[in-house]
């Protein structure tokens, strides 16, 4: 159990890492600024990452995310990249058998393509630095290793119907998945080779139009991971601001009517207990219907991982009250995710 560092209150819903409860996180985000801060900044220290979003003001400015990092010429950004023309990208690649676990399995054409396996791309940088990350020994890696997107591409074979770009996240290498993905399908013409992303969402725009060209195209998707609604909870979960995916939520809906099926865009959000509450799901479930109330809308079951180890599995009632308030909100596929995870008996 934790104490909130402003109010003084205790529960085992507060985090040790961050010792913030959510409401004072809200209500009084100018006060947990500092804390928050410093939770980040500790954190990222023990993996060499620049402490905050890089600011100098005689450095190169970076137009791949919401970050904006200006950066100098032997520094890195917040993702812990330099600014390149990343031809070439740190990553890891798999081979998955179809269907596969994925965020979009239960609306993904992919789902019922058996015999044959989709190319896991994960990439080894992010554009955000979630406390709760389920895959932080990426800040591990060795990003000297690269491989260039003609090499990637031609890792598709005959077997491969799927390309999927996740990770950490694609945003800081973003023109590479985007550039390996039309030599894909160019020697691939005449059969299907579906591409799709899973991103926190924080990319600049001019990108977003590539991707959602490509992922209608090829009968892919995008799946967006919605960490919360409250713009000043997701700065202290995740380090950066959300606005950026909001606004590329929207913007990829806008494209929804072009392709019914399967979805173009699937929208997920981690229930982080005590965090992200049904105030949170509320407000984002409003947010998605208001746009298209057919948005497959997936509330993941969360795991306490990295910094937020300390916090408790997502109950089966708080999950099963998310949808409720999804499903009153409008919203007309709702889907509980990570059920195996919830800390009571749960059936879908």
């Amino acid at each position: 159990m934790a104490k909130c560092k402003l109010c003084n209150k205790d529960s085992p819903l507060i985090s040790s890492c961050l010792s913030l409860c959510v409401d004072c996180i809200r209500n009084d985000f100018k006060s947990t600024l500092p804390y928050i801060q410093r939770t980040h900044a500790q954190a990222r220290k023990a993996f060499n990452l620049p402490p905050q979003i890089p600011r100098d003001p005689d450095g190169r400015r970076c137009s791949l995310c919401v970050n904006a990092c200006q950066v100098g010429a032997s520094a890195k950004g917040y993702c812990g990249l330099p600014i390149d023309a990343r031809q070439e990208a740190s990553l890891t690649f798999y081979y998955d058998a179809l269907p596969t676990n994925c965020v979009a399995d239960w609306v993904c054409a992919g789902s019922a393509d058996f015999g044959h396996k989709n190319l896991a791309v994960f990439y080894n940088a992010c554009s955000f630095d979630c406390l709760f990350c389920q895959n932080w020994n990426f800040k591990e890696a060795d990003l000297s290793k690269k491989m260039s997107a003609k090499e990637l591409a031609r890792r598709v074979d005959e077997k491969t119907a799927c390309i999927c770009y996740f990770g950490a996240d694609p945003t800081p290498q973003l023109p590479h998945s985007i550039l390996a993905s039309r030599i894909a399908r160019d020697l691939n013409k005449g059969r299907t080779l579906r591409i799709c992303w899973e991103t926190n969402g924080s990319l600049s725009s001019q990108y977003l139009q590539e991707m959602v060209e490509i992922s209608l195209e090829s009968g892919g998707c995008i799946k967006f991971d919605l960490k919360a609604w409250s713009e000043s909870l997701h700065i202290a979960l995740c380090g950066s601001t959300n606005r950026q995916t909001l606004k590329n939520i929207k913007l990829s809906a806008s494209f929804m009517e072009k392709r019914l099926d399967p979805a173009l865009i699937v929208v997920s959000t981690p229930l982080v207990p005590g965090y992200v509450d049904l105030y949170e799901i509320e407000k984002i479930a409003g947010f998605l219907a208001e746009i298209n109330p057919e948005i497959p809308y997936s509330l993941l079951a969360f795991h306490p991982h990295f910094l937020m180890i300390d916090l408790p599995t997502t109950s089966a009632s708080h999950g099963q009250k998310a949808k409720e308030v999804c499903l009153k909100a409008g919203l007309k596929n709702v889907r509980i995710g990570n059920v195996h995870l919830l800390s009571e008996a749960y059936t879908v």
